[in-house]
C-alpha cells in the first residue's frame, strides 16, 4: 500500500470488503447465477483480510509525511489523472482518525475521502462521522462475510441447499482459515471489542454525532461482535473443534459473565451454544447417509486425547466466573459421555464415561436448570436462533431420558423436602433452609421452554406418547408412521416422565407441574395430548365417593375447585348499597391458592387457545360450565389478577364464534362492564369501579388490559347487534363509550407503577377501535335515525360501533386529538432512539393510530357521500383537513409532517413506516393540501432535510422484496422485506398522483426539483455536488440502474418487476411534462446516460410477469420517443444517433464487459453465446425484439358453466361490481363480488339450501376464480395495448422526428420493410387479439406512408433507377410481400373493423403511389420519336412494379373486390372515402378492366350513382353560410373522382350512362343554388381552413362539370346519346348555367367553371343534339331551341369579354396575384387559354354543322373588321365608332377573331421563349445561383421563412419539381394558343370567304327597318334552326356595300405581312415538332387570296 502511495477514493477499509459481502450475499444467500466466479475471486483477494481478522494497515512515518504534503504537493488517487490538493481541514481529520482507530494514514484519508462522497447518504452528518460509520461497517462486511462463508460449509446440523462446487469452495477456504488460527483470533476479538470503550474513544475525539449516529455505530458494533460469535457457533454445528480450540472455547467460557439481570448477552449466548454443539453427539442418531463420514472426523470419538483434555478441564474444581455456566457445560459433558458410553466406539472411553454420573451431580448440585432457565432463556436472542432451540431441547430430553435415575433420585428428593415442609407447617415451624429445588427449576425450565414456539417446531411433541390409536391424520405425533406403530423409546420415557410426575403429586411441586404441563401444551397437537391427558386423569376417580376427584391434576379436579370458590365466594357478595363496600372482607383465597388458580387458568387458556375440540368439549361440559363459574367468579370480590387471568380465559374461549355469541349474552346478563341502571341504585359497579377504584389507586391495570383483550377477541369472532335488548337499547355502545372515555381518553393521566403499562393499556384500547374500524362498511341505513321501542316508549337506537368511530375521526374530538398526540409522543421517542420500558407497545399503539387514519381516510369518501344524501344533522369535516389542524403540544400545523416522520423510522419500523406512506398517499389525492404540505414540509429546514431523508431511505431499502401476500406470513422477514416493497410503491404512487396536479407539489419537492422558483429552472446535479441532497429521484435512479452494466440487466426489473414499472413512470411523467422536461432529460442524458443504458437491455423478459415486463417497457419506449424527438429538435446530432442505432442496428454491438465481469468472466462465457455473436453476422434489430416480446395471443378464460345461479344474472352482478383502477383498466371487485355473492347464499332459505350449501360454495368460488381471471385477462391485453402503442410512438418518432439523414435510404427502406413484415406476421397469425389489431393498422399506415416517401424520395435524387435488384434499394419482391400481407391483413378483418381498415386502405394508397410515375417534363421533344420507337421501348421500373402489383391483386380475386366496394358504398366516412380512393387507384392501372366490369355487374357502380340523389340534401346543407360538417363534400368529391375515373373508359362511360347517372344529376337541386358572392364575403373563416360557400360550390360543381367532360370524350361512339342526356342536364339547369356565363367578376374559380362550361356546351348544344332526343312534342322543341340559342348567344358575348374587352385585366389581375402565388397566375391563364380555345372550336363546330360550303353557310360575327378597344370599360361587344347599324350591337365582330389571333400569336412566342429558359434551368439545375432555388422553392413552401429550414438536398428537389410544372404549364399553353390560332383562322376564312364572294351588299336607304329584322334573323335565329341561306339576295341585302368596304381595307389592314409571318413561324415551331399537321398555312393562303382577289 505505502509503496505505490496512492489513494483508493473508494477506501481500502471500506469499497472492497462492501463488494466482497455483496458477492459473498449474491452466492451464498442470493443464489445469483454466475456468482460462482465471482466469488472464487473475491475470496482469493481478500484472503488476507480473514486471517489477520480485523487487523487494521500500521500508521508509518512515510505515511504521515505523505499525507501531510497532500496540501501543497498534492495526491494522487487511483482512477483520477494528475494529483489532487487536498484541503488543510481534511488531513488533521485524517491523523485524528488515524489515532483514533490506530490505521494508517492513507487508510484514514481514504475512509474520510469515502465519507465524503457517501455525505449525501447521511443527511445531517459531516464527513467524518460517515468515516466512522463506514470504518465500523466494513469490519462488518468482513464478519458477515465470514460468518456467511461457514454456514455455507458442509457439515452435520444443517444444510442451505447450495451447488456442490460451492461448497466445496467455501468449506475448503473456511478450513484453511481455521487452521491458522481463525478461531483463537475470534474469540480474542470477542473479549477486545468493547462497547463502552469504543465510544469513550469516540466521545473523547467527538467522533459521535446525533442520537441516530449513535445508535448506527453502537448497532455496527453490536452487529460485529454477534458476526464473530456467530461464526463459532456456526462452525461447531457443521464441523468438530481441534482439541487446543475447545480448550481455547472452554478457556473463554470460564471468564464469561452474566447481565445485571442474570442473563447472558447475546455473543456470550452464541459462545455458549457453539460449545454445547461441540459436545453434541444427536446426529448420530438421525442416520443421515453422511453419517460415517462424519464419524470419522468426530474427535470425541476419534481422539482419545481429545476426551481426556475436555474431561479433565471441565472437572476441574476452579470454579468459574459464572457457577451456573459451568454447570451446563458440566452437564451437557455428562450428557454425551452418556451418549458415547451407548456407541460400540465408547468401549475404549470407559475410564471417562464412568463420570458421568459424578459430573451430573456436579451439574445439579450447581443450580444447573435454574441458570438455564434465568441466564439462557431469558437472554433475548435465545428463542430467534432455531438451532439454540433445538439444542437445548436435545440436552433437556437427553438429561430425562439418559439419566432416568437422577431423574429418580430427583423425584425422591422432591418428595422428601415436600414431607418437611409439610410437617414444619403443622408444627408451625419455619421450613428448613437446606431445601433443593432442583426437580421445581426443571419443570419450571420446561414449561418456560417449550411454552414458546417461534418457529412452530412443537418440539414438545416428544414428550406426549399417544396413547389411543390415531386414526385422526390432523393429531399424529412427532414419529412420522402408520397409527400403530411402536413410538421411539425416547419418547415413551418422555411420556412417561409427563404422568408420572402428575401422579401423587407433592403439593410443593403442584404449581411447577401446572406450569410444566402449560409449556408442553403450546401447540395444536400438544393441547389436544394434554386435553386428554387431564381428562383420563379425572375420569378413572369418577367413581369416587362425594365426586371428589382423585388425582388434583385433572380437568374434573381443577372445575370442582372453581365450583366450590364460587359457591364460597358468593355467599359474601356485599349488598352494593352498604358502607362497607370498598374493603370487602377477603377471607376466601390465600396467596398459594392464588398462585395454584393463576397456574391452572393460565393452562386451561393454553389448550383452549390451540386445540377448538377442547375448547368446545369443556365449554359444553354439563356439570362444569366453566363460562358460567368463571363469570360468577368476576362478580365475586377476587384480586384483580385472578379476575384478569379469569377474563383471558373467557377470551381464549371467545375464539370460536359459536362461543363468543352466547358469551356476549352472558357479559351482558352478568353486567362485568355495567350497561343497565337499577332504578335506585345511587353508584356504578362492576369493572368501571374496579378501574376508578381499585386499580388506579394501585397503579396496575391487569383488569382493565384483560378486559380490552376479551372484548378484541370477541369483535373479531361476532358482534351481536341486539345486545342487550330489553333491558337497555341493544348494541355495543355501552363497551365502545366505555373503552373510549374510561379507558383510553384517561389514559394518558392515569399513574403507573410499571411505566411500560401505560402504553400496553392504549395499545389494548386502539387494537379494538382498529378492528371494529376495519370491519366497519357504511351503509345507507346508518345514517337513518331508527327507534326502538323500550319500556313502552320509543328510544333512539345505536349506530354501528364503527359508524361512531367514523364520526369521532372526522370530528375535532378528543379521541382523534389523543391518536395524533400518541403519533406525536412516538415519533418524539423514536427519535431518541433510545430503549425506554413499553417501547414494543407504544410502537404498536402507533401503528394502530395510523391504520385507524388510514381506514377513515378510505372510508370517509362514501361515508360523507352517504350523509350528503341522508340530509341527516350531523356535522363532520373532511379528516384531511382537520389533520392540518394545529397541534397543542407544538401549537404549530404539524400533525401530517409527524406521520411522515415515521418513514425516517422505516429501518425499525417498517410497518408504521408502510401505513405512514399509506395515508400521506391517500392525502395526496387532494390538490389543494397539496401546496400546503409543501410548505409545511419545507418551513423548517432540518425537518425538511429529515423527511426527504426518510423517503429516500425507504426507496432505498435494499431489504424490500416483491411478494405476495398469500404467503400464511409466518416467516417474519419476509413479511417484513414485503412490507418495505408496498412502502416503495405507495410511495412512487404518491410521486405520480402528485406529478399530475398543479406545482408546486409534494412529487416536485421529494424529486429535488424547485418548489420556491419556476420549475423549469431547476439545475438537477447528482447527489453531493453542490450541496445538492439526495432526493427520491437519486433513488429511484439508483434502483434502476443496479444491474445495468451488466449483462443481464437492471436488476430491479426481474426482483421487483412492479416497482421497476413505476419508477419508469415516474420517470416517464418528468420528461412528459412541459415543466419538468427541460431539467429532467438534461440531467438524465448528460450524468446517468440513463436511456442508452436501459434501452440496451430490451426487451424484458419476464416468465413470471408478462404484464409488468411489457408496462415497464412501455414507459421506457415511450420516453426514449419523447428524448429522440427533443435531441432532433436541439441539433444534439450524436445523442441521436447513438439512439438511433442501439435501436435499428442489425450488426451486433460488441458489449464493454462490466468491472466486476472482467477477466474471468469474459473467459468463461458460454462457447454458445461466443458463437452466436462471431459466426453470426447479423442480429435482430432492438426494435424488432422488442416488438418480439409484445404477444399478441391472448387466452379468454371459457365461458362460465353454473349448475346454480343464472348466467345472465351473474354476468350484471359482475358488471355492477367493475370500477376503473388507478392503472385506469377496467376491473371488477373480487373482494365485493365475495360478499355480494355469499350475502346471496346466506340469503337462502330451507334445508334443500342448507344441504346445498358447500356446492354453492364451490360454485362462488368457480364464479370468484373466473372473474379474477378476467381481470388478469384485461390487465394483460391493456398491457399490451400500451406497451405496443408506446412502440408504435417510438417507431413513428424514429421515422418523422430524427433527421432523415441519420438513416441511409438503403437502410431506412429495409428497415421499415422489416418492421412491416413482422407486424404482420404477428397479427395475422390465428390467435391474434383483435384489441391489438387497431394499433397494427395505425402503424403500419405510418410505415407504409414512410416506405412510399423514401422510394419516391429516392427516385428524385436520382438514385437507385439503374439499380440491379429492381425498382429501388427495397427489391421488388420485398414489395410484393409487403403488398400480400397488407391485402392479407384487409381480407382477415372480414365484416367488423370497418374504421382498423381505414388505416390499411391508407396504407394500400401509399402502397400503390410508389409505382406512380412521377410528372415528367414536356419537353416538346418527345414528338419526335416514332412511334415504332415508344412501342418496341423496354418496360421501365414504374410499369413493371405496377404491373406485378395488378397480378397480385388480382389473384385475391372476388374477396378483395367485395370488401373494398362494400365499405366503399356504406360505413363511416373516412373508410368510404379511402375506399373510393383505393378503387380509383386500382381502377387506374387495371388495363384488363376486371375491377371495372365486377363493379357494373355487381351493382356497386348503381349504388354509387343512386347515392348521388341521397347527398343531394346534405350537400344544399354545405351551401349555408355555417356549414355544419364538410363530411358530405368530401365523400362527394371522392364518389366523383371514382366516377370520373370509370367514365374514362367508353365501357365505363356507358356504363354510368346506362345506370342513370345524368338522371340523378339532374335531380339534384343544389346546383340551382349558387351562393350570393357578396353577402358571403364577411363570412370567411379566419383560419381558411373552412372554404367560403362560393368555393364550397365550386367543389360540387366542378367535380359534375368534369365528370361530364370525360363522359363526352370517352363516348366518342355513342356520343349523341351522351350528349343529349348532358344537354338536358344543362337545360334543366338552364338558369344556373346562364348565370354562371354572365358571371360579373372573373376570378380564378370562376374561370375554371368557365373552361369547364364552355367545353360542355361546346360538345353538347348543337343544332343536331336534339333530333336524338327522340319523341319531343313541338313545343318543347320549341323551348330547348330557345335555350340552345341562349347558350350560344352568351358564349359568343363571353368571348368577346375574354378576348377582347377583359383580356388586358385579367391579365393585370393575374400579375398582382402573381406576387403572392405564381401558381395561381398560371392557372389563370390556363383557364382564359381554355375558354377560347372552347368557344371557339364551339364556333368552328357551329359553323362546319350548318354546311360544309361558305355560301350556306351562317354567320356567327358581323362583318366589322375593326379590332375591339379594350381600355374602356365598356361592356359592348364592339366599340368600332363607326356603328351603322343597330342589328352590329349584340353581334360580336370578325375584328374580334383577328384581335384573338394576334394576341395568340403573340402568347405563343412569350411562351415558348419561357418554356424554353425552364428547360434549361432544369438541365443545369446543379449550377443555378442559390437566390434562384430560393425564389423557385418559394412556390411550394408556406409561411415566410420556410425557405431557410430546408436542407439544401430538400431544396433542389423542391426546385426541380416547381420547374417540371412550370414547363408542364408553359407547354399546355403553347398546345391551347396554337389550337386557338388554329380555329381563328378556320372561322376567319369561312366568313371572310361568305362576306366577300357570296354576300350581295344592300343599300342602306331601301328599307331599313325589315333588312335589320332580316340581318339579326340571319345571324341569330337561322342559324339555330339550321336553315340554309336558300336565297342569296334576302340575306345579302342586310349587308350595306359601305360595311364591305370597310371590312376589307380593315381586315388587309389587320391581316399584314408580319402577322402571316408570325402564324408561319408558329407552325414552324410548334406543329411539326409536335408530328400533328396543322391546317395554319393553308388557311393563311387561302385568306391571303380571298383579300388579293377582292382587292383585285
Amino acid at each position: 500500500m505505502a509503496a505505490q502511495m496512492a489513494v483508493n477514493s473508494g477506501a481500502s477499509l471500506w469499497g472492497p470488503l462492501k463488494e466482497l459481502w455483496e458477492t459473498v450475499e449474491g452466492a451464498v444467500l442470493r443464489r445469483q447465477p454466475e456468482s460462482f466466479h465471482l466469488l472464487d475471486l473475491q475470496l482469493k483477494k481478500h484472503k488476507p483480510h480473514f486471517l489477520s481478522l480485523f487487523k487494521n494497515p500500521p500508521k508509518s512515518a512515510e505515511q504521515r509525511e505523505k499525507v501531510r504534503k497532500a496540501s501543497t504537493e498534492g495526491i494522487t488517487i487511483q482512477g483520477q489523472q494528475g494529483s489532487r490538493l487536498l484541503p488543510e481541514q481534511l488531513l488533521s481529520e485524517a491523523f485524528i482518525l488515524s489515532d483514533l482507530f490506530e490505521i494508517g494514514e492513507l487508510a484514514a484519508l481514504e475512509l474520510l475521502l469515502a465519507g465524503e462522497q457517501q455525505q449525501s447518504h447521511f443527511p445531517g452528518l459531516t464527513r467524518g462521522l460517515v468515516a466512522v460509520l463506514l470504518y465500523w461497517d466494513g469490519k462488518l462486511c468482513v464478519a458477515n462475510s465470514l460468518r456467511t462463508l461457514i454456514q455455507s460449509r458442509h457439515g452435520k446440523t444443517f444444510t442451505l441447499d447450495l451447488s456442490g462446487e460451492l461448497v466445496s469452495l467455501t468449506t475448503h477456504f473456511t478450513d484453511e482459515l481455521m487452521s491458522q488460527g481463525l478461531m483463537k483470533r475470534i474469540l480474542t476479538l470477542v473479549n477486545e471489542i468493547n462497547l463502552t470503550r469504543e465510544f469513550e474513544r469516540l466521545q473523547k475525539e467527538r467522533g459521535l454525532g446525533n442520537e441516530k449516529h449513535r445508535k448506527e455505530v453502537s448497532d455496527l458494533i453490536k452487529e460485529c461482535r454477534q458476526a464473530l460469535a456467530d461464526s463459532l457457533f456456526a462452525w461447531t454445528c457443521q464441523s468438530p473443534l481441534t482439541k487446543d480450540d475447545t480448550l481455547a472455547l472452554i478457556g473463554h467460557l470460564e471468564t464469561v459473565t452474566a447481565q445485571a439481570d442474570g442473563s447472558l448477552d447475546c455473543v456470550s449466548l452464541a459462545v455458549v451454544m457453539a460449545f454445547l454443539y461441540c459436545l453434541d453427539v444427536s446426529f448420530i442418531e438421525q442416520g443421515t447417509e453422511d453419517r460415517e463420514d462424519l464419524l470419522q472426523t468426530l474427535p470425541l470419538l476419534t481422539e482419545r486425547q481429545y476426551v481426556s483434555a475436555v474431561h479433565s478441564r471441565l472437572t476441574d474444581s476452579q470454579p468459574w466466573k459464572l457457577p451456573g455456566l459451568q454447570a451446563v457445560c458440566r452437564l451437557t459433558w455428562a450428557l454425551s459421555l452418556r451418549a458415547l458410553s451407548q456407541l460400540p466406539q465408547g468401549v475404549a472411553l470407559v475410564e471417562f464415561t464412568e463420570a458421568d454420573e459424578a459430573l451430573a451431580d456436579q451439574a445439579v448440585l450447581g443450580d444447573v436448570f435454574l441458570f438455564l432457565k434465568e441466564g439462557i432463556l431469558d437472554c433475548e436472542s435465545f428463542f430467534q436462533e432455531e438451532f439454540y432451540i433445538r439444542r437445548l431441547h436435545s440436552v433437556v430430553t437427553d438429561f430425562l431420558a439418559l439419566m432416568p435415575m437422577k431423574v429418580k433420585q430427583l423425584r425422591n428428593r422432591a418428595d422428601e423436602d415436600a414431607r418437611l415442609v409439610h410437617m414444619s407447617l403443622q408444627m408451625d415451624n419455619e421450613p428448613p433452609s437446606s431445601l433443593r429445588k432442583d426437580l421445581d427449576h426443571l419443570m419450571m425450565l420446561i414449561g418456560e421452554f417449550y411454552s414458546k414456539d417461534p418457529f412452530g417446531l412443537e418440539l414438545g411433541l416428544e414428550f406426549w406418547c399417544p396413547t389411543e390409536s390415531l386414526q385422526h391424520t390432523s393429531l399424529q405425533g412427532s414419529y412420522l408412521g402408520m397409527a400403530m406403530q411402536r413410538p421411539p423409546h425416547k419418547q415413551v420415557v418422555l411420556s412417561k416422565f409427563v404422568r408420572q410426575m402428575g401422579d401423587l403429586l407433592p403439593s410443593t411441586l403442584y404449581i411447577s407441574y401446572l406450569r410444566m404441563l402449560k409449556g408442553l401444551a403450546n401447540g395444536p397437537q400438544c393441547a389436544h395430548y394434554c386435553f386428554s391427558l387431564l381428562k383420563t386423569n379425572g375420569a378413572t376417580h369418577s367413581d369416587n365417593l362425594q365426586g371428589v376427584s382423585g388425582s388434583p391434576v385433572s380437568w374434573e379436579h381443577f372445575f370442582h375447585s372453581l365450583m366450590l370458590y364460587h359457591e364460597n365466594l358468593r355467599r359474601d357478595l356485599p349488598n352494593p348499597d352498604a358502607a362497607h363496600y370498598r374493603h370487602p372482607p377477603l377471607r376466601g383465597i390465600t396467596h398459594r391458592e392464588l398462585e395454584g388458580l393463576t397456574s391452572f387458568l393460565q393452562l386451561l387458556a393454553t389448550v383452549i387457545t390451540w386445540s377448538e375440540n377442547a375448547r368446545l368439549a369443556l365449554c359444553e361440559h354439563p356439570q362444569w360450565t366453566p363460562v358460567v363459574v368463571m363469570l360468577g367468579l368476576l362478580q365475586c370480590s377476587v384480586p384483580p389478577v385472578l379476575k384478569a387471568e379469569l377474563l383471558r380465559c373467557l377470551a381464549a374461549f371467545g375464539k370460536s364464534p359459536e362461543i363468543a355469541a352466547s358469551l356476549w349474552q352472558s357479559l351482558e346478563y352478568t353486567q362485568i362492564l355495567q350497561t343497565v341502571r337499577a332504578p335506585g341504585q345511587r353508584q356504578a359497579a362492576g369493572i368501571e369501579v374496579e378501574l376508578n377504584e381499585i386499580e388506579s389507586s394501585c397503579e396496575e391495570y391487569p383488569l382493565t388490559r384483560s378486559f380490552c383483550h376479551l372484548i378484541s377477541t370477541l369483535v373479531e369472532s361476532s358482534l351481536p347487534m341486539n345486545l342487550g335488548a330489553g333491558l337497555r337499547v341493544p348494541g355495543f355502545q355501552p363497551y365502545l363509550n366505555f373503552l373510549r372515555d374510561s379507558v383510553f381518553l384517561a389514559f394518558p393521566t392515569r399513574a403507573y407503577r410499571r411505566p411500560a403499562e401505560k402504553w400496553e393499556v392504549a395499545d389494548a384500547t386502539l387494537e379494538v377501535f382498529h378492528k371494529l374500524l376495519r370491519d366497519y362498511e357504511p351503509q345507507p341505513s346508518d345514517f337513518v335515525q331508527e327507534m326502538v321501542e323500550l319500556q313502552g316508549e320509543q328510544v333512539p337506537a345505536h349506530k354501528p360501533p364503527g359508524h361512531s368511530i367514523m364520526f369521532h375521526l372526522l370530528n375535532d374530538s378528543p379521541m382523534l386529538a389523543l391518536c395524533l398526540s400518541v403519533l406525536e409522543e412516538g415519533v418524539r421517542q423514536l427519535d431518541t432512539y433510545a430503549p425506554f420500558p413499553g417501547k414494543k407497545h407504544l410502537e404498536s399503539a402507533v401503528l394502530h393510530c395510523l391504520c385507524l387514519l388510514d381506514l377513515a381516510l378510505q372510508k370517509e369518501v362514501v361515508f360523507m357521500d352517504l350523509l350528503r344524501e341522508s340530509q341527516a344533522s350531523l356535522l363532520v369535516s373532511p379528516l384531511e383537513q382537520l389533520l392540518q389542524g394545529v397541534s397543542p403540544q407544538t401549537r404549530r400545523a404539524d400533525h401530517i409532517v409527524n406521520v411522515a416522520r415515521y418513514l425516517y423510522h422505516n429501518d425499525s419500523n417498517p410497518e408504521a413506516a408502510f401505513q405512514s406512506a399509506k395515508i400521506l398517499r391517500r392525502i395526496a389525492n387532494y390538490p389543494n393540501i397539496q401546496v400546503r404540505l409543501v410548505g409545511d414540509f419545507t418551513h423548517d429546514q432540518t425537518v425538511s432535510d429529515k423527511l426527504m431523508a426518510g423517503f429516500v431511505e425507504c426507496l432505498d431499502n435494499d431489504e424490500a422484496e416483491e411478494g405476495t401476500e398469500t404467503e400464511n406470513d409466518s416467516d417474519c422477514q419476509k413479511k417484513v422485506a414485503r412490507i418495505r416493497h408496498e412502502t416503495q410503491i405507495h410511495i412512487l404512487n404518491l410521486l405520480i398522483t402528485s406529478l399530475e396536479l398543479k406545482t408546486p407539489n409534494l412529487a416536485l419537492y421529494l424529486l429535488g426539483y424547485e418548489v420556491k422558483k419556476p420549475v423549469s429552472s431547476t439545475n438537477l446535479q447528482d447527489q453531493g455536488v453542490l450541496g445538492c441532497p439526495r432526493s427520491c429521484l437519486h433513488a429511484i435512479l439508483s434502483l434502476l440502474q443496479r444491474g445495468t452494466e451488466k449483462r443481464s440487466g437492471p436488476v430491479l426489473t426481474q426482483h421487483a418487476p412492479h416497482l421497476a414499472e413505476l419508477c419508469y413512470q415516474v420517470i416517464y411523467q418528468l420528461c412528459a411534462s412541459s415543466e419538468t422536461s427541460g431539467p429532467t432529460m438534461r440531467y438524465l442524458r448528460t450524468s446517468q446516460d440513463f436511456l442508452f443504458s436501459h434501452l440496451q437491455h430490451l426487451p424484458f423478459i419476464l416468465p413470471g410477469d408478462q404484464i409488468a415486463a411489457l408496462s415497464q417497457m412501455s414507459w421506457l419506449l415511450k420516453t426514449a420517443a419523447i428524448e429522440l424527438r427533443v435531441t432532433s429538435l436541439n441539433r444534439q446530432r450524436s445523442h441521436t444517433q447513438r439512439l438511433v442505432n442501439l435501436l435499428l442496428d442489425d450488426q451486433p454491438h460488441v458489449q464493454h464487459a462490466a468491472e466486476g465481469e472482467s477477466g474471468m468472466e469474459e473467459e468463461t462465457r458460454s462457447v454458445s453465446g461466443f458463437l452466436h455473436f462471431d459466426s453470426v453476422s447479423k442480429v435482430r434489430r432492438k426494435l424488432l425484439s422488442v416488438l418480439d416480446a409484445i404477444d399478441f395471443s391472448q387466452d379468454m378464460p371459457e365461458l362460465l358453466q353454473l349448475d346454480f345461479f343464472e348466467r345472465p344474472q351473474i354476468e350484471q352482478v359482475i358488471s355492477n361490481c367493475e370500477h376503473v383502477n388507478e392503472q385506469g383498466h377496467t376491473v371488477c371487485n373480487v373482494k365485493l363480488l365475495h360478499r355480494v355473492l355469499v350475502a346471496e347464499v346466506n340469503a337462502l332459505q330451507g334445508m334443500a339450501a342448507i344441504g346445498q350449501r358447500p356446492l354453492l360454495m364451490e360454485e362462488v368460488n368457480s364464479i370468484l376464480q373466473q372473474v379474477v381471471e378476467r381481470n388478469r385477462v384485461r390487465r394483460s391485453l391493456s398491457a399490451k395495448r400500451h406497451a405496443l402503442q408506446s412502440w408504435r410512438s417510438l417507431v413513428e418518432t424514429l421515422l418523422t422526428a430524427c433527421p432523415a439523414d441519420l438513416i441511409a435510404v438503403e437502410d431506412r427502406q429495409l428497415i421499415i420493410r422489416d418492421l412491416l413484415l413482422d407486424l404482420h406476421d404477428k397479427v395475422l397469425s390465428d390467435d391474434a387479439a383483435g384489441e391489438l389489431m387497431p394499433i397494427v393498422a395505425g402503424a403500419v399506415f405510418t410505415l407504409t406512408a414512410h416506405l412510399s416517401q423514401s422510394v419516391l424520395s429516392e427516385h428524385q435524387q436520382g438514385a437507385g433507377l439503374e439499380s440491379t435488384s429492381g425498382f429501388a434499394s427495397i427489391a421488388n419482391s420485398s414489395l410484393h410481400l409487403v403488398l400480400r400481407k397488407l391485402l392479407d391483413f384487409i381480407l382477415s378483418t372480414g365484416g367488423g373493423y370497418q374504421r382498423l381498415r381505414a388505416h390499411l386502405y391508407g396504407s394500400l394508397l401509399y402502397y400503390l403511389q410508389i409505382a406512380q410515375k412521377p410528372e415528367e417534363p414536356n419537353t416538346l421533344q418527345t414528338a419526335g420519336r416514332a412511334m415504332w420507337e415508344r412501342l418496341t421501348a423496354p418496360e421501365d421500373g414504374f410499369s413493371k412494379l405496377q404491373r406485378e402489383n395488378l397480378t397480385i391483386i388480382e389473384s385475391y380475386g372476388r374477396a378483395l373486390m367485395e370488401v373494398v366496394c362494400r365499405d366503399a358504398c356504406d360505413g363511416h366516412e373516412i373508410s368510404r372515402m379511402l375506399a373510393l380512393a383505393v378503387l380509383d387507384r386500382i381502377l387506374s392501372i387495371d388495363r384488363q378492366n376486371q375491377w371495372l366490369v365486377y363493379i357494373c355487374n355487381s351493382g356497386y357502380l348503381r349504388s354509387l350513382v343512386e347515392s348521388l340523389r341521397q347527398d343531394d340534401t346534405a350537400l344544399q346543407s354545405l351551401l349555408t353560410p355555417q356549414p355544419p360538417l364538410l363530411k358530405p363534400l368530401y365523400i362527394y368529391e371522392s364518389k366523383m373522382a371514382l366516377l370520373t375515373r370509370v367514365a374514362k373508359t367508353n365501357q365505363g362511360a356507358v356504363e354510368l350512362l346506362r345506370s342513370g347517372l345524368v338522371s340523378q344529376l339532374m335531380e339534384c337541386q343544389v346546383f340551382d343554388m349558387v351562393p350570393d358572392s357578396d353577402s358571403h364575403r364577411m363570412m370567411r373563416d379566419p383560419s381558411g381552413f373552412i372554404p367560403s360557400p362560393m368555393d364550397r360550390y365550386r367543389q360540387i360543381l366542378l367535380p359534375t362539370l368534369r365528370l361530364f367532360q370525360v363522359i363526352l370524350t370517352s363516348t366518342t361512339m355513342n356520343h349523341q346519346q351522351g350528349a343529349a342526356q348532358i344537354l338536358q342536364w344543362l337545360i334543366v339547369h338552364a338558369d344556373t348555367i346562364q348565370s354562371l356565363l354572365r358571371c360579373p367578376e372573373l376570378s380564378i374559380g370562376a374561370l375554371q367553371e368557365l373552361s369547364l362550361l364552355s367545353g360542355i356546351i361546346s360538345k353538347t348544344a348543337l343544332p343536331g343534339a336534339l333530333e336524338m332526343g327522340g319523341e319531343v312534342n313541338g313545343a318543347a322543341l320549341m323551348e330547348f331551341q330557345g335555350h340552345i340559342n341562349r347558350f350560344q348567344r352568351l358564349s359568343l358575348l363571353l368571348l368577346s369579354r375574354l378576348a377582347g374587352s377583359e383580356r388586358e385585366r385579367l391579365l393585370k389581375q393575374a400579375e398582382m396575384t402573381a406576387v403572392g402565388d405564381s401558381a395561381e397566375r398560371e392557372e389563370m391563364e390556363v383557364a382564359m387559354q381554355q375558354v377560347c380555345a372552347n368557344i371557339m372550336e364551339y364556333c368552328q363546330t357551329l359553323l362546319l354543322q350548318s354546311s360544309a360550303q361558305a355560301q350556306f353557310s351562317i354567320c356567327l360575327f358581323s362583318p366589322l373588321g375593326s379590332e375591339p378597344d379594350g381600355r374602356d370599360g365598356n361592356r359592348t361587344a364592339d366599340l368600332s365608332s363607326t356603328l351603322p347599324n343597330m342589328a352590329y350591337l349584340r353581334t360580336p365582330s370578325l375584328g374580334l377573331v383577328l384581335y384573338l389571333l394576334k394576341n395568340s400569336a403573340a402568347d405563343f412566342f412569350h411562351f415558348h421563349q419561357s418554356h424554353r429558359q425552364s428547360l434549361g434551368k432544369l438541365q443545369s439545375l446543379d449550377q443555378l445561383p442559390p437566390e434562384e432555388l430560393k425564389e423557385l422553392c418559394q412556390g411550394l413552401v408556406l409561411g415566410p421563412g420556410g425557405v431557410e429550414k430546408i436542407s439544401s438536398v430538400q431544396r433542389s428537389l423542391l426546385a426541380k419539381r416547381r420547374l417540371v410544372q412550370l414547363i408542364n404549364n408553359r407547354a399546355k399553353l403553347l398546345a391551347l394558343c396554337s389550337y386557338i390560332i388554329e380555329t381563328c383562322l378556320f372561322v376567319l376564312w369561312r366568313h371572310l370567304e361568305y362576306y366577300l364572294l357570296h354576300c350581295t351588299p344592300t343599300d342602306p336607304k331601301d328599307s331599313p327597318l325589315p333588312g335589320a329584322s332580316l340581318y339579326r334573323s340571319r345571324l341569330a335565329d337561322d342559324s339555330l334552326c339550321g336553315l340554309q341561306a336558300s336565297s342569296g339576295r334576302s340575306s345579302i341585302s342586310c349587308v350595306t356595300k359601305q360595311d364591305l368596304e370597310l371590312l376589307k381595307s380593315d381586315m388587309a389592314a389587320g391581316f399584314g405581312e408580319a402577322l402571316q409571318r408570325k402564324l408561319l413561324e408558329v407552325e414552324g415551331l410548334y406543329s411539326q415538332v409536335h408530328s400533328r399537321y396543322t391546317f395554319i398555312q393553308a388557311l393563311v393562303r387561302r385568306i391571303r387570296g380571298l383579300l388579293r382577289q377582292y382587292k383585285s
